[in-house]
């Protein structure tokens, strides 16, 4: 194996792990700007205010985003079976 090869692995793995988490980081990411909005009106400061809403707003997010986040890894997995059968 050379090293261009092993990096361009790396950079694929890479590039999948990224693909797979972005929708769920993204959800959680909106979904605690609004609580954070939200506890600043309100001057409401209750710390598990924070979690509950982003917890079930990813969960629901993998839900939808679950079947294409298995194709992406799916598809890597299989390419990087060929790449090792053919070296």
């Amino acid at each position: 194996m050379n090293p261009e090869l092993a990096v361009d692995i790396c950079r694929k793995a890479i590039q999948t792990i990224l693909m797979c988490a972005a929708p769920m980081l993204i959800v959680a990411l909106v979904v605690g700007l609004l609580v954070s909005i939200f506890q600043a009106a309100t001057q409401i400061n209750e710390q598990t205010l924070t979690f509950v809403p982003k917890i079930v707003a990813v969960f629901i997010t993998l839900l939808i985003f679950g079947s294409w986040v298995i194709k992406i890894v799916t598809v890597f997995t299989i390419g990087l079976f060929d790449v090792m059968a053919t070296v």
